[in-house]
């Protein structure tokens, strides 16, 4: 039976420590790779084994690569049905949370292949332990809409839910649309609303801090690269 390990990766680039050793065993055991960027699981393989094997060695040439698309979902059929053992591996954090390689593993449980979840860093659920929120209940929704009404709207939408049923929200957002996406939070949420924002989290700069809407407004602080939750 193969099996397909999902393989963490780091959210910062210069903290290894949130990588357990026995993920080296893993890759060891692949013969195939699927994963978002090529360039980036390479260089993330080769530092790894610096940081946990410097005597060792790592032959990247020897596995079999591919960039998970639409297009590669037949290949992966294919290799599992090979009985070849493949690594999962995404750009930061956890395969399969807020992750392309969600697709894959679909396919896997159908096909019956043993599935290793792996040990590792996930944004989300870092920042929702150091939030102080209710991690009893929490949604996680993703990303929110671009345009501004919409956007509007799914925020009044998320924040009487949160306060109708206790429960924590957590969405994201890209880093060249954070200004904007905190500017609405702080025009449109009421102020007693509790607004956590977590920046690089596991990295050199990591600030995790939750405040009221009106708290956030005194502040007058813009900061990026957040995950964001009320």
């Amino acid at each position: 039976m193969a099996t397909v390990y999902l393989i963490p990766s780091v959210l910062a680039e210069d903290n290894f420590d949130a990588i357990p050793a026995y993920v080296t065993s893993a890759i060891k055991d692949c013969h195939v790779f699927f994963v978002e960027n090529e360039r980036t699981t390479r260089r993330y393989f080769k530092q790894l084994w610096k940081n946990y094997l410097p005597d060792g060695e790592i032959v990247i040439d020897d596995y079999e690569w591919y960039v998970i698309t639409n297009e590669t979902k037949g290949a992966f059929k294919r290799l599992l049905k090979e009985g070849k053992n493949i690594g999962i591996v995404s750009e930061a954090g956890c395969p399969g949370i807020a992750d392309p390689g969600q697709a894959l593993i679909a396919i896997a449980q159908e096909m019956g292949a043993d599935i290793k979840p792996m040990v590792g860093p996930n944004s989300i659920l870092l920042a929702l332990m150091a939030s102080g929120m209710n991690g009893q209940q929490f949604q996680f929704v993703g990303y929110l809409p671009i345009d501004i009404q919409k956007r509007t709207a799914a925020i009044k939408e998320l924040e009487a839910e949160s306060s109708r049923k206790k429960s924590t929200q957590i969405f994201i957002e890209t880093p060249y649309r954070n200004n904007q996406m905190i500017e609405s939070l702080l025009k449109t949420c009421k102020t007693s609303t509790q607004l956590c924002i977590a920046v690089d989290i596991t990295g050199k700069n990591e600030w995790i801090k939750t405040m009221s809407v009106a708290d956030w407004q005194k502040t007058k602080q813009i900061y990026i690269n957040v995950r964001l939750f009320f």
